[in-house]
């Protein structure tokens, strides 16, 4: 435990050095040793940078090129107190990111070339893991000068492992790790897992390390170095199988951990914690400019870890920053990168399993678990936390992960009774389409599908009333049932790929959803009817064009033998699916729920001209007899009915037709249900598009898109 002691001399103003005498075990070491705080505005704060200009002079900061230098540093010298006794504000934008990626490398790259005749890497890992063993007394105690120092030795390590993960294999890196001062270029059996070491201090350091404001910044760090850990994928083209992190993280001393670390990440994204209040800084800048507000009165340097996190005295966060959790979002992407790394040859993801297994705190259920990675957390939190969420690619990533792999989050989601909550925010994403990218709208679209597997699901969908949907602009919608919503989304969906991406996996899965729906269709809105009638019309005009090419294609080749014929027998085949399957979920309804959807009939008896020519068509001949059906059944009564009814007086006479049709003249059809099932290898899908995700925005990390392998910068 360190204590400390100070004598604030009134005449000391901005910049000037305060020494605080520190008692305690830190560093391997007893005694004393002095710590040097740069009391002061921030901007006058050169010590390790308190803007993009210091940034750019951390490579000459005389402290870091010691460490970098060719003099070896014991783990005892009082150095270490001197290197990590600095303020530092967190770059705030990609420019200042880049700065301090480039002094990172500078600095490196001197490392490099003279670590292994000194080992100060291993030197300050070591420093570092000393003084995590007493990181949860110190926040008991509140002891802020620990944790700051802890905070700091562990952002160093961070930044340069993250240039070396770049520049260097993992068997380099790992050499590295084991180069001690004793003899240059040896290494001794003591030092051989010192990298097991780190991550499993890493691990423990999350999970153990209650959250509190003095343990926010250290507890980010730690999850943010064990992302930078297993980025070495970045830098491959193909994925990796059998890495170095892999072996430590599935096999080793960081096994034991795995639920825990998976519970304590699902927390941190469940309670979406924010960066703690700027309150507390060990120097704030009055109002008016003219003097220094010392905030150490509580103890010594209270609050200082804080200037890295928020961003240093006197700035101001953004509205965006305001509003969002640093440690939840970097959490949430840690979890994602872990549950998608490739199974060890002779071990499956333990973290997967984990994510698989995990049950509600309700679940009194005591059945042995054959998953011993399984553990309980609160769904309900979970759910809540979803919902909120679905506006970031992680969250929906990870709501879908969540669906598909863990049958008890499913089976609670799907008994929720307000599904709305849920389902409104993956339909604005398909919604938005044009403004997403292309990963996303798959997730949400995929997430839907795996939805409407459920019967239950699909009953309960139109009874759910919604009032307003201020999101939707083609039409204001006042009052419309979730399902007719739903429908409406799919439909705009499939209408938007067909005239921009073309992208035959998009139509198959909306369509697929659609089918699962349709024997389920209740009260559809007159809107829903009339755009399921409307992509009918669509298709229809698609096909009757592809026709046409096809007809000129052939006249114009067989008048020329040079020119080649063009495939349009494929572009017709894919249209001839689609439209099968269109008349499928149109039929599906009818011999399911005619009774339920007279605006559906309706809409088929007002556009009944275009199905004249499917009816003996050979690919549709089958499909097209119920449809066929209906039609000429309605249209008789209402021809009976006379000539110029209203709309009301029509769908009355649809209604009372609807329970005097004999059900048996239906024919009956296979009913339509579709399954989600993940394509072989989908760590090729996913692997790619996580890191994609962690590159584009995980916090206060910046990777050179030049040196980027796994994926091309317009990905997704």
């Amino acid at each position: 435990m360190v204590r400390g002691s100070y004598e604030p001399d009134p005449e000391v103003g901005p910049g000037v050095a305060l020494t605080v005498v520190v008692a305690g075990t830190t560093g391997g070491g007893g005694g004393f040793s002095s710590v040097t705080l740069t009391l002061g505005k921030c901007t006058s704060n050169k010590k390790m940078g308190a803007n993009s200009s210091s940034i750019s002079e951390l490579p000459e900061n005389e402290y870091l090129k010691k460490l970098s230098g060719r003099e070896a540093i014991s783990e005892n010298d009082p150095f270490w107190n001197q290197l990590l006794s600095f303020s530092f504000n967190n770059p705030t934008n990609s420019a200042e990111l880049k700065l301090l990626e480039e002094a990172a490398i500078s600095v490196c790259k001197s490392l490099v070339e003279n670590n292994p005749r000194t080992g100060n890497l291993a030197a300050l890992i070591k420093v570092f893991l000393s003084r995590t063993k007493e990181l949860k007394i110190s926040a008991e105690c509140q002891n802020h000068l620990f944790i700051w120092q802890a905070h700091n030795a562990l952002f160093i390590i961070c930044c340069l492992l993250k240039v070396l993960i770049c520049q260097m294999s993992e068997e380099e890196l790992q050499l590295h790790f084991t180069y001690e001062e004793k003899i240059p270029g040896s290494y001794g059996s003591e030092c051989e897992d010192l990298m097991e070491e780190l991550l499993c201090c890493l691990i423990q350091l999350i999970v153990e390390i209650p959250l509190l404001d003095i343990t926010y910044s250290i507890s980010l760090e730690a999850v943010t170095t064990l992302v930078v850990f297993l980025s070495c994928q970045l830098f491959h083209k193909e994925i990796l199988r059998e890495s170095i992190a892999h072996k430590y993280l599935m096999r080793g001393r960081c096994l034991p951990y795995t639920s825990r670390l998976v519970k304590t990440l699902l927390y941190n994204f469940i309670r979406q914690e924010r960066s703690p209040p700027a309150g507390t800084h060990v120097f704030q800048s009055e109002s008016d400019g003219g003097g220094i507000l010392y905030g150490i009165a509580s103890g010594v340097a209270t609050g200082l870890w804080t200037v890295f996190t928020l961003g240093g005295v006197g700035s101001k966060r953004t509205p965006q920053q305001e509003e969002s959790s640093p440690l939840a979002n970097q959490s949430l992407l840690l979890l994602l990168v872990l549950v998608n790394l490739t199974d060890a040859p002779d071990t499956p993801n333990p973290y997967r399993q984990a994510i698989m297994s995990f049950k509600n705190t309700q679940d009194s259920t005591v059945l042995p678990s054959p998953n011993p990675y399984t553990f309980q957390i609160n769904f309900n939190s979970l759910y809540t936390t979803l919902c909120e969420q679905q506006n970031s690619d992680q969250a929906t990533l990870l709501l879908y992960t969540l669906l598909h792999q863990n049958t008890n989050v499913r089976t609670y989601m799907l008994a929720r009774t307000d599904m709305e909550n849920l389902v409104l925010p993956i339909l604005e994403i398909l919604y938005h389409v044009e403004e997403r990218n292309s990963h996303h709208v798959y997730m949400a679209l995929i997430i839907l599908l795996i939805l409407t597997e459920d019967d239950g699901f699909n009953r309960s969908i139109h009874e759910v009333i919604l009032k307003n949907i201020t999101w939707y602009a083609e039409r204001v919608l006042t009052e419309i049932s979730l399902g007719s919503l739903l429908i409406l989304v799919v439909i705009r969906t499939i209408q938007y790929n067909m005239t921009r991406t073309r992208d035959k996996y998009l139509h198959t899965n909306c369509l697929a959803a659609l089918a699962n729906m349709s024997a389920q269709f209740r009260s559809l809105h007159q809107y829903a009817a009339q755009r399921i009638i409307s992509l009918f019309s669509l298709l229809s005009k698609k096909h009757n064009k592809v026709l046409e090419q096809a007809t000129q294609s052939l006249r114009s080749s067989l008048a020329s033998d040079d020119s080649p014929l063009p495939d349009y027998a494929q572009d017709l085949n894919v249209i001839e699916e689609v439209i099968r399957m269109m008349l499928e979920i149109i039929n599906s309804c009818l011999t399911n729920s005619l009774h339920h959807n007279p605006n559906l009939v309706y809409a088929l008896l007002y556009k009944r001209d275009l199905f004249e020519q499917f009816r003996t068509h050979p690919s549709f001949q089958d499909i097209m007899q119920n449809i066929d059906l209906v039609i000429s059944f309605f249209s008789s009564r209402i021809e009976q009915a006379g000539a110029e009814l209203s709309v009301e007086r029509v769908l009355e006479i649809i209604k009372q037709g609807a329970v005097a049709l004999p059900k048996d003249r239906l024919r009956k059809f296979p009913e339509l249900k579709f399954k989600y099932v993940e394509e072989e290898q989908p760590e090729e899908f996913f692997i790619p598009y996580v890191w994609s995700l962690v590159y584009n925005s995980a916090v206060a990390l910046y990777w050179n898109p030049q040196d980027i392998q796994l994926f091309t910068m317009d990905s997704g």
